[in-house]
């Protein structure tokens, strides 16, 4: 009788100790997937400000069509990006696709906003003064939100490889996280948010 006691604590013992990692597991999986909801936050408030910046550029821009074009171009491929990231958060081939969309959507504005330089009346308008401000301001939390995404995808990575845990991760199918990376050749221009200088 006294075996089967032993037995059955020690039983529930590792059955704790499993449900332990399992839980963690779990745990720093949501963190990371939160983590990402704060970067769509960010970006859906940067799709929304695009088409206002864009529309005010419009009226005195209008020999400047072509860069106009790609700026809504790259923002429906970036929204698109970000749908595919929603959809599976940390997946390699849809950060990838964020990754690189947002790229382009950065040179896009970039070249919309070193066109606009040259046009005194345009950089005069207070609704474009203040949308360049906000989209500023919002390249900025873009950064902070991407940069603890990162820091909680790595936690989860950190979590689900190291030795006891990795075992867990491979029964119950714990996939790593893929960080949201700025491509190598958009790095110079991600980092530096786009320069309003009205």
């Amino acid at each position: 009788m006294a075996m089967l006691l032993i037995l059955l604590v020690i039983v529930v013992v590792v059955a704790l100790w499993a449900m332990g990692i399992y839980n963690g597991l779990v745990t720093a999986r949501n963190a990371f997937k939160n983590a990402f909801a704060q970067i769509d936050v960010q970006l859906q408030r940067r799709f929304d400000l695009i088409p206002n910046l864009v529309e005010v550029a419009k009226k005195y821009m209008a020999h400047e069509r072509d860069t106009l074009e790609a700026v809504i171009a790259a923002r429906s491929a970036a929204q698109s990006g970000l749908s595919a990231a929603k959809a599976n958060p940390g997946d390699p081939a849809a950060m990838a696709q964020l990754a690189a969309a947002q790229g382009q959507l950065n040179a896009g504005l970039g070249r919309l906003l070193a066109v606009a330089e040259s046009y005194p009346d345009l950089k005069a308008n207070q609704n474009m003064m203040q949308l360049t401000e906000e989209l500023t301001s919002t390249e900025n939390k873009v950064a902070f939100a991407r940069q603890a995404f990162n820091d909680s995808a790595m936690a989860y990575n950190n979590k689900r490889e190291v030795f006891p845990n990795s075992i867990f991760a491979g029964m119950f199918n714990f996939a790593p996280a893929t960080l949201l990376e700025i491509p190598a050749d958009k790095q110079a221009e991600v980092r530096a948010a786009p320069k309003v200088s009205f």
